[in-house]
């Protein structure tokens, strides 16, 4: 069974991911300690040999390119010598990754000591995918192990995603920094670099998973008994039945990104994606506050600014709305700002994830069977364009709601949120 930190006891595997006889994350057999080895070498590597040579545009064939390393653990002429088993690092299309980089503003410098300066932190609690997750010491950048299908499916998605940026990079979809693979014992563990949508340093009191269907999405009783767990559309319903408030300019914004954002997956033909959701409640963070007196973190605040261009949740939609001013991210930790019924103000991180899923035969054979026994319209595997109308429709209408902008909860909030600028204010949201 796997234990309460959502790791799968020894012996117990889930997907690829398991655990070996010292109690150490295993990936298809490979330790943590040397995949995370393998990935801040290779990856040390190939930015650093990539910035050597000359800026240029981004051709076709550069999507296709991969490049190939070889790491033996004695070292070599190119490659320092390690404690690990012999790997090779693949990177894929490196170029054009480059230019994703830099369009979100991550210079070469800041990439490199982000992912390989600091040790790479496990989350503990990595879901019921089998992938292993990583985080960045800074917070900016997670590590997620991916299938092969869905390295492939990444690789075709290239060339239009950069197309979807070049024309907008305010989205809520996920920012691919990089695609690399460790080859090593004879195994493939391919693994993307991405944007990190829930920053550790900050509270999160509730995290959904939505997806816009009702079917079996509630959280099951082994999710709920966790220290952190994620719920699902069904527990949101019950818990937060008014929805989540936002100011009418914050509103627009959100759902004409969302609206943008939900037509791309379906061109792509891409479904059963999610939007990652993190509350933190800002009234309720002052009264923990309070009860645990001045103790607190000090040793690990959140950088006044992270290093990637939209990458925070507010970022990702302002811009979308033509009228408003912009809020200033470092005061609401780039969270947006909202309250829920009961007035209480909160602070919302959200991104769509999970979108390296094509509709394939499997799929068509999945909402085949479910349809056959359930209300078709509430089985979360569909159609692409039916699941993106369903997911923009729950998300604009469920979840996110307007309000006047003379509402007294939400002038409160942006108005503290904007005059408070001091440090010791800001740790006050911290954990």
């Amino acid at each position: 069974m796997p234990s309460s930190s959502g790791q799968p006891a020894h012996g117990k595997k889930i997907g690829h991911r398991g655990v070996d006889a010292s109690g150490e994350t295993t990936y298809k057999k490979t330790t943590s300690s040397a995949l995370k080895g393998a990935i801040q070498l290779g990856i040390g590597y190939t930015v650093g040999n990539l910035s050597s040579k000359p800026e240029r545009d981004v051709l076709m064939q550069d999507f296709y390119v991969v490049e190939s390393i070889f790491f033996p653990s004695e070292g070599s002429n190119l490659t320092p010598a390690h404690h690990f088993p012999d790997f090779r690092f693949k990177t894929y299309a490196p170029v054009a990754f480059r230019y994703f980089r830099e369009l979100f503003g991550i210079r070469p410098d800041d990439y490199l000591y982000s992912l390989c300066n600091e040790p790479l932190i496990e989350l503990s609690n990595p879901g019921a995918s089998g992938s292993v997750f990583y985080v960045t010491k800074d917070d900016e950048f997670i590590i997620k192990t991916v299938m092969h299908k869905e390295a492939e499916f990444l690789q075709k998605l290239l060339p239009g995603y950069y197309m979807n940026l070049n024309q907008n990079p305010r989205t809520l979809l996920p920012k691919f920094f990089g695609l690399y693979c460790v080859q090593s014992g004879g195994k493939n563990i391919r693994m993307v670099v991405m944007n990190n949508v829930l920053p550790r340093v900050v509270r999160m009191h509730l995290k959904y998973d939505l997806k816009g269907s009702t079917y079996k999405r509630r959280a099951s009783k082994k999710e709920r008994e966790k220290a952190k767990p994620t719920f699902k559309d069904l527990d949101f319903m019950q818990d937060i039945p008014d929805g989540l408030m936002l100011d009418t300019d914050t509103y627009s914004a959100l759902v004409k990104t969302l609206q943008r954002d939900c037509l791309v997956l379906e061109s792509f033909k891409i479904m059963d994606y999610s939007l990652l959701l993190g509350v933190h409640n800002i009234d309720q963070a002052e009264k923990e506050q309070q009860m645990e007196g001045s103790q607190g973190n000090s040793d690990e605040k959140r950088p006044l600014a992270q290093k990637a261009l939209y990458s925070t949740a507010m970022e990702s939609i302002q811009g979308a709305s033509a009228c408003g001013e912009e809020i200033d991210t470092d005061d609401t930790m780039g969270g947006i700002p909202a309250v829920n019924g009961k007035g209480e103000r909160l602070l919302l991180y959200i991104g769509i994830i999970d979108i390296l899923q094509s509709y394939r035969l499997i799929k068509k054979l999945e909402h085949t069977w479910k349809a056959l026994v359930h209300d078709g319209d509430t089985v979360s595997v569909h159609r692409p364009s039916f699941y993106a109308d369903r997911f923009f429709r729950f998300m604009s209408t469920t979840v996110f709601r307007k309000t006047s902008c003379d509402y007294i909860e939400i002038e409160k909030t942006i108005e503290i949120l904007l005059k408070n600028k001091t440090r010791k204010t800001q740790q006050n949201y911290l954990s």
